[in-house]
């Protein structure tokens, strides 16, 4: 069984999208999460209408990500942020991947796309992409996907950080230890539409500046909003 754990929070305008993609192509086995911390909108609605299992959270992407890995019952955690489309083979490569032992030790990421064909966006994945690469650091927005036993032995997702709890996951990991994908997820380019696809880029390496520091998470949390 795979389990798909996706943590929410006013995430209407783009989870039925998500989740359509999710069981468009979805193997028999598969068990889909929405972690929601608190949403005012039609998250909890568009989770039930899609079979999702709704679990209700405190907010934070960490502490909603931990507690969707503790209720999810399969060896196989795939984490999915809510505005990112899986590719539409997606239970392909998910599969080959899952049913090698060997990546039972290693953990896998998409690459990045955004849902715009503007010339900036495309600068924005090609960089992300190669960030994730080369310096063993994929986002949460690439998704994550692992198997139980060694998302517990590295202790999972730190239910304290609301930012940067993806980084902090993968850094754990390890770089010998994770995999980029062929494939690639399509994620929503209305953040960077709305802070500049130089403007967001500029502010994320100064958040994550922040955390490889070792500064206090506050300062991050301030920056981003």
């Amino acid at each position: 069984m795979l389990s798909i754990v996706i943590p929410t929070l006013n995430a209407e305008a783009r989870l039925a999208e998500t989740l359509g993609r999710v069981h468009a192509h979805a193997p028999p086995q598969l068990e889909v999460l929405v972690v929601d911390g608190g949403s005012t909108d039609a998250t909890a609605t568009i989770a039930a209408d899609h079979g999702a299992k709704l679990i209700a959270s405190e907010s934070g992407r960490g502490r909603q990500l931990a507690l969707g890995a503790k209720r999810a019952q399969g060896p196989w955690l795939l984490f999915l942020h809510a505005d990112t489309r899986l590719p539409e083979d997606w239970e392909q490569d998910v599969s080959r991947y899952i049913t090698n032992p060997q990546n039972q030790e290693r953990a896998a990421y998409f690459r990045l796309a955004f849902d715009t064909a503007r010339p900036s966006a495309r600068r924005v994945a090609t960089l992300a992409n190669w960030r994730a690469n080369t310096f063993a650091l994929p986002y949460g927005d690439q998704g994550l996907l692992i198997h139980r036993d060694l998302y517990e032995r590295i202790g999972g997702f730190n239910a304290k950080l609301n930012l940067m709890e993806d980084v902090d996951l993968v850094r754990r990991i390890g770089p010998m230890r994770l995999r980029m994908l062929n494939a690639s997820v399509t994620t929503s380019a209305a953040k960077y539409e709305r802070d500049g696809w130089w403007a967001r880029p500029a502010r994320n390496l100064v958040c994550l500046t922040i955390h490889l520091l070792g500064l206090p998470q506050r300062w991050i949390e301030r920056l981003y909003a």
